[in-house]
C-alpha cells in the first residue's frame, strides 16, 4: 500500500523512506524564494482591491484590501497591506491636495512589493505608491453621476428657483462657529451697520461624520422662519472640502425650502453644493459681502433714495412758497399802506365834520338838559308829597296794634318764664311759672290747684 492509500484509509501517516523532513526555518526558506521567484522584489507589483479597513496609527497606513467583486462576503481573501511613514506621510499630503481621501469603500489601485513575516508567517502587502489619476478619475465619475441623479429626480435647478427676498436680513448660518470661515462672515454682516440677525446651525464642516451633519443643519435651517440659509466653510484642502461633494449635502441643498447661498473657501472645481445652491461664492467674506451690498442697494433704492428725492422737492416747494411768501408780503404791505392812508383820510373827514356839527349838538344836549331839570324839580317834590302820605297811613296803621299802647288800654300779656307768650291754658301744669306784664309793672305767679282752675 502506497502513502497515498495510507492516508487515504485513515492509518498512520509517516514520511516515506529517503524523503525530506523540514524544519520551520527551511520551509520559510523554501517560501522566501518562491516569493521571490515568482515576484521578484525588484520589479513592482499592482494591485488592484477595495479598502475594507483603513486606520493611520503612529504615522504608519495599515489597509485591509479585499477584491471588489467579494466585498462583502466574509470568506473573501484579504490582503494586509501595511504603508510606512517615510512613504504614507508624502503619500497622504499628495492626496490632501488632491481633495482625495482613502476610506472604506474606496477602490485603488497600488504598487509596491510582497513581503512574508516569519515572525507571524504572514504574507503582506508593502506599499510605495499608489494611482491617484485613477483616483481622482473615480471621483469625477462620482461627482458626474450625482450631478445627472439630481437632473434626473429634477433636484438639480430646484433651489435656484426659489426667490431671495430683495433684502435678507434673517440669515439661517450652517457653519463651525470656531472657524475662520464663520468669523469671516459674521464680520462683513456685523460691521455693515445694518440689522442682520443670525441663527447658527451648529454642523461639523470636515470629517466623515460632515457630510451628514452638513445636511442635517441644512434642513433645520430650511424650517426656520428665515429670509435665507447660507452655508459656509473656509479654506482647506480638497479633502477637506469633499464633505460638499456628497449626495446628503446635495440633497439638503435641492430639497430647502430656502434659497441657499454657499460660501465654500475653495478655488479650482465647483463642488456639488456650489452647483445644487441658489447662488455661490468663493470664500465666506465674499457672501456676507453680497448680502451687506444687496442690503445696501435695498436701502438707498427704497428708503435713502426717495428720502433724498422727498428733501430735495420739500427744499424746492418751501423755496418756491418763500419767493411766494415774499410777493405777498410786498403786495400784504402796499395794500395795508393804502387801506391805512384811506382810513387815514376818511377819519379825518369824519373828524373834521364832528368839528363842525359838535357846537350845535353841544348846544342841543344842553337844551335838552335845561328842560329835563325844569321837569325834575316839581316832579320830586310830588312825589316826597305822595311818600309822605303813605307814611303817616303806615304809621297810624301800626299804632293801633302797638302792644304799649293795648298795655296802655288795660289789657294785660301773659308769658312763661322763657318768656313765650301764652295764648291758651290747656298746656299749664301745676307749679308752672307765670309771668304777667302790666302797662305798669310785671308779676310773677304759680299755677296751682286743678288744670284749667285759677
Amino acid at each position: 500500500m502506497s502513502s497515498g492509500d495510507r492516508r487515504a484509509a485513515g492509518g498512520p501517516i509517516a514520511p516515506e523512506a529517503g524523503a525530506d523532513v523540514l524544519s520551520i526555518a527551511q520551509l520559510y526558506a523554501r517560501i522566501d524564494r518562491a516569493l521571490v521567484h515568482e515576484l521578484p522584489p525588484r520589479v513592482p507589483i499592482w494591485v488592484r482591491g477595495e479598502v475594507h479597513t483603513i486606520s493611520d496609527r503612529t504615522g504608519h497606513c495599515y489597509i485591509d484590501l479585499v477584491d471588489p467583486d467579494q466585498a462583502g462576503d466574509r470568506q473573501a481573501p484579504v490582503l494586509k497591506v501595511r504603508c510606512w511613514r517615510q512613504t504614507w506621510g508624502p503619500l497622504r499630503a499628495r492626496l490632501e491636495r488632491a481633495g482625495l481621501e482613502l476610506a472604506a469603500g474606496t477602490v485603488v489601485h497600488l504598487v509596491g512589493r510582497v513581503e512574508f513575516y516569519r515572525a507571524r508567517a504572514e504574507i503582506s502587502f508593502v506599499m510605495a505608491g499608489l494611482d491617484v489619476t485613477a483616483l481622482l478619475g473615480r471621483v469625477a465619475a462620482e461627482k458626474a453621476a450625482l450631478l445627472e441623479k439630481l437632473r434626473g429626480e429634477g433636484l438639480l435647478e430646484a433651489n435656484r428657483a426659489r426667490t431671495v427676498p430683495p433684502v435678507a436680513l434673517r440669515i439661517a448660518l450652517v457653519a463651525s462657529p470656531e472657524t475662520e470661515g464663520y468669523r469671516d462672515f459674521v464680520g462683513q454682516l456685523t460691521s455693515s451697520g445694518y440689522a442682520f440677525g443670525i441663527e447658527v446651525a451648529r454642523a461639523l464642516v470636515q470629517g466623515t461624520d460632515a457630510p451628514l451633519s452638513i445636511a442635517r443643519a441644512i434642513r433645520r435651517a430650511g424650517d426656520s422662519d428665515c429670509d435665507l440659509v447660507v452655508v459656509v466653510r473656509g479654506g482647506g484642502s480638497k479633502a477637506d472640502l469633499v464633505a460638499f461633494d456628497s449626495e446628503p449635502v446635495a440633497l439638503a441643498i435641492a430639497r430647502s425650502t430656502l434659497a441657499v447661498w454657499t460660501g465654500i473657501g475653495h478655488t479650482g472645481d465647483e463642488s456639488v453644493a456650489d452647483i445644487v445652491a441658489n447662488r455661490a461664492f468663493v470664500t465666506p467674506t465674499e457672501c456676507g459681502h453680497e448680502l451687506v451690498v444687496r442690503a445696501e442697494a435695498w436701502w438707498q433704492r427704497s428708503v435713502a433714495g426717495p428720502a433724498a428725492a422727498i428733501a430735495e422737492n420739500a427744499e424746492r416747494r418751501l423755496e418756491a412758497a418763500d419767493r411766494h411768501l415774499s410777493g405777498c408780503k410786498g403786495r400784504l404791505a402796499g395794500t395795508a399802506r393804502q387801506q391805512v392812508g384811506w382810513h387815514r383820510e376818511r377819519l379825518a373827514g369824519r373828524i373834521r365834520a364832528l368839528a363842525r356839527g359838535a357846537p350845535a349838538a353841544i348846544e342841543g344836549r344842553a337844551a335838552t338838559l335845561r328842560s329835563g331839570a325844569a321837569r325834575i324839580g316839581p316832579a320830586a317834590q310830588r312825589g316826597l308829597g305822595e311818600a309822605e302820605a303813605r307814611a303817616g297811613t303806615w304809621r297810624r296803621l301800626l299804632g293801633a296794634f302797638d302792644v304799649e299802647r293795648q298795655l296802655e288800654r288795660g289789657y294785660t300779656l301773659t308769658m312763661d318764664e322763657d318768656g313765650r307768650i301764652l295764648r291758651s291754658g290747656a298746656a299749664l301744669g301745676d307749679g308752672d311759672v307765670l309771668v304777667t306784664r302790666f302797662a305798669d309793672a310785671t308779676a310773677r305767679s304759680v299755677v296751682g290747684g286743678a288744670r284749667g282752675e285759677p
